[in-house]
């Protein structure tokens, strides 16, 4: 392993965070909260000093392998939420250091979840340190740091494998950290872009900026207690739910458009299954709730946000789904789980596994049937060999077994099972709300225990890292020689 270049990727984290943290400093400046600008200034300041420290000298060796990256990824995960907790903490937003530390890992795994039961009442600054960590975490730690920081010479394609969702990374173009830049510019660019459209639809310049980086980020975090329907606007609920989809794409796509290769994005199966899953969503849930809204135009404008906020996994409200009829929460519930498209900022279990699951299923039924046949797995016209199909099996008994082992430990606190199952599903997933008046969408989670928050804590992690680098964390052969 290389302790030296790992240091350094770490060190370097610590001194990127420090100089994001200048910008909520500035935003408490400008809106006269000069105790939490100095506080959250100090905080910056030390971080960039002891990480330029640290960072002086590149080590010789700095290639990385498979293992090195997912222990960096591991690490720089925890100690980028333990440094993004200071802020809260030393500011006195929030007084529990446990509380902090979910707030913060919510934030930056985009999950959404709070503690949090008077947002409004949080300084500006704060409040726009809470939504711009998800616009950091969104696209992920790593892959940021890659973009700005030269860390070629090494194979630092491991690292955005072990960082970036999905069960398949690709290069854009062969060097990882022109990847990385060509991903952040598109990410950026798109943010600008709802930035404006929501400053049209009325929206103030603030707002628009802390709600297009969650939406960015698929988080959903808002400076609102009311969420998006605190603007009871259809334009914005519609500019957000048109946003909602586009982020929870594969950025690749997006890269593809730009070289016009348009028939390799319709080749796409897992975005025209992720259409079709929405589509059919939406109508049937505007069909089911149709009674509760007086006409189909109402119904068709709360499910299709609630539907892109769930399969998204940002976490957004305009309506209260916990009111909804059983149906269309069992809907929703089922797209939480399912979640968005690999190599987009969403979370979930992703569609392209769902698909490939469906597909394994499809193709071991057939050899019941047809024993001497031949049945290839496909997915956009390549074939699929049998070590991602196990991958991707591993990795959902994995994923319920974390399931069903956090939700017995979430009892504990003796909620109601609608309530502790959809606490854990709503955390693993990264999604926010989930069901229930606890955790639904006009609920929160400062009811749960100390240990109940650090297990939902672990599972936001676990979830957007894709469970492998976390669990990394807890093998006894890390710190073996070979891997």
């Amino acid at each position: 392993m290389n302790y030296e270049m790992m240091a350094y990727v770490l060190m370097n984290i610590a001194k990127v965070e420090g100089f994001l943290m200048f910008i909520p400093a500035i935003v408490s400046l400008v809106y006269g909260e000069k105790d939490v600008a100095i506080r959250i200034f100090e905080i910056a300041v030390v971080l960039v000093l002891v990480g330029k420290i640290f960072t002086r000298k590149k080590p010789s060796k700095s290639e990385l392998f498979i293992k090195d990256g997912l222990l960096i990824v591991g690490l720089a995960w925890i100690i980028f939420s333990v440094i993004g907790a200071m802020p809260y903490y030393l500011t006195g937003s929030i007084t529990s250091i446990v509380d902090a530390f979910f707030e913060t890992v919510s934030g930056f795994t985009t999950t959404g979840s709070t503690i949090l039961t008077d947002i409004e009442s949080l300084p500006m600054g704060i409040l726009f340190w809470r939504s711009f960590t998800h616009w950091i975490g969104g696209m992920g730690v790593l892959v940021f740091v890659m973009a700005i920081i030269p860390l070629s010479g090494g194979n630092t394609m491991n690292i955005m494998k072990a960082e970036v969702p999905g069960p398949t990374v690709d290069k854009l173009v062969p060097k990882t950290k022109q990847s990385a830049k060509i991903l952040y510019l598109i990410y950026i660019a798109m943010t600008a872009l709802e930035v404006i459209l929501l400053m049209l639809g009325g929206m103030p310049f603030i707002d628009s900026l802390t709600n297009s980086f969650s939406t960015a980020g698929t988080g959903g975090f808002c400076m609102k207690a009311d969420s998006i329907g605190f603007y009871d606007s259809a334009y914005i609920d519609g500019v957000v739910t048109v946003f909602m989809i586009l982020f929870g794409i594969n950025f690749n796509l997006f890269y593809l458009v730009l070289l016009k290769n348009f028939k390799r994005i319709f080749k796409s199966e897992e975005l025209r299954t992720y259409i079709k899953i929405i589509a059919v969503a939406i109508a049937l849930i505007t069909w089911n709730i149709q009674g509760m809204y007086g006409g189909v135009l109402k119904s068709f404008r709360y499910a299709s946000f609630q539907v892109a906020t769930i399969i998204t996994t940002t976490g957004f409200m305009t309506a209260d789904f916990n009111l909804w009829p059983t149906f269309s929460k069992a809907i929703l519930l089922s797209l939480m789980i399912i979640g968005a498209c690999a190599g987009s900022t969403g979370g979930g279990v992703k569609v392209s596994r769902v698909l490939i699951t469906f597909k394994y299923i499809k193709s071991e039924i057939k050899k019941v049937i047809h024993p001497r046949s031949i049945s290839n797995i496909t997915m956009d016209e390549k074939l699929i060999d049998d070590t991602m199909t196990k991958n991707v099996s591993a990795y959902l008994l994995i994923y319920l077994v974390i399931m069903a082992v956090s939700f017995i430990l979430i009892t504990l606190n003796e909620f109601d099972i609608e309530t502790s199952l959809t606490s854990v599903v709503t955390c693993l997933n990264n999604v926010g709300p989930g069901l229930g008046n606890l955790v639904g969408p006009t609920g929160n989670f400062s009811t749960f225990s100390p240990f109940s928050k650090l297990v939902l804590t672990l599972d936001m992690l676990l979830g957007r890292l894709e469970i492998f680098p976390i669990l990394f964390l807890f093998s006894p052969r890390i710190f073996k020689r070979r891997f």
